[in-house]
């Protein structure tokens, strides 16, 4: 009996040694299922926090590729900041359409968003030198351009000097009519102041001595202009040019210029009415007036 009793207090002993145990198993689930469930909690509210920092970070990215195309204007490197924008965008919309509990997605983009963010450092570098050396070429171009413009008053002035030059020179290789008379003469030959009774007029002039006019024959076109404006003798055909203009002439003569002082007389024959007025001869050379004087007949 008493091995009965003992076996009984055994059993006993056993059975609520086992519930204890039980008891203090199921207890440590519980603690330890709550624990858990906090620690899954805190994560999913610390995912959610970084998720939000990075979309807003993406965000930022996006709208500074837009500023930085503002201030360049190289066509190749605006494309290739639009294919970022265009990226960083793309990877936002993945990461705006990820749940916060998906660990895998949000260490993907997070590791995306590290490479954005090193691009975005190379783009800022790239543009920063770009500027510096526009800054640099622009003080060179202003530089340039001031020298450039200097230059040009130089060159400018060189040329208004050279023109003075080259008028000088012109003009001292011309040749020049000096002493100039004209004469109204009558048929026989006599000096006439009567305008009807003119029938001849005689041009008397003498030419400077000048070494710097190229000797040899040199054409001498007179030109007697009426008191009514009409050439005199304008019916033999001599014409003459005169400042890009071709002028009727009364008459022409060939001489032997020897660049020495030389004296030459012209005659013009009158063959129509001449009225009272004055009458003025004009003398050119090559295109060039070498004098004029003028008379007056009753």
């Amino acid at each position: 009996m008493e091995e009965e009793k003992k076996s009984g207090k055994t059993g006993l002993i056993i059975t609520i040694i086992v519930a204890v145990l039980l008891a203090g198993a199921a207890v440590y689930l519980f603690i330890d299922s709550q624990s858990k469930g906090r620690e899954i909690e805190e994560m999913t509210q610390l995912f959610e926090i970084e998720k939000e920092e990075m979309e807003n970070e993406y965000s930022g990215f996006a709208v500074q590729y837009d500023e930085m195309k503002v201030h360049i204007s190289n066509d190749s490197l605006i494309r290739q900041l639009d294919r970022e924008k265009q990226r960083t965008q793309q990877l936002l919309e993945e990461l705006r359409q990820t749940k916060a509990t998906n660990a895998a997605e949000i260490t993907r983009l997070k590791k995306e968003l590290t490479t954005v963010r090193q691009v975005m450092r190379t783009y800022v570098r790239q543009i920063d030198s770009l500027d510096q050396v526009n800054k640099q070429l622009a003080k060179e171009n202003t530089r340039v351009r001031q020298q450039y413009q200097e230059q040009t008053k130089v060159v400018a002035q060189l040329t208004v000097d050279k023109q003075k030059a080259e008028e000088k020179v012109a003009l001292a290789s011309q040749l020049d009519a000096a002493a100039i008379t004209v004469v109204g003469h009558n048929k026989r030959g006599k000096d006439e102041k009567k305008s009807k009774n003119v029938t001849q007029f005689v041009v008397n002039f003498t030419i400077v001595k000048n070494i710097t006019v190229q000797t040899g024959e040199k054409t001498v076109y007179l030109r007697i202009v009426k008191p009514n404006e009409e050439v005199l003798g304008k019916d033999m055909g001599y014409t003459c040019k005169y400042e890009n203009v071709v002028l009727e002439c009364s008459e022409k003569k060939i001489i032997e210029y020897t660049g020495e002082q030389q004296e030459v007389t012209m005659y013009v024959d009158v063959a129509e009415f001449l009225s009272a007025g004055t009458y003025t001869a004009y003398l050119f050379v090559e295109g060039v007036m070498i004098g004029e004087q003028s008379v007056t007949l009753n």
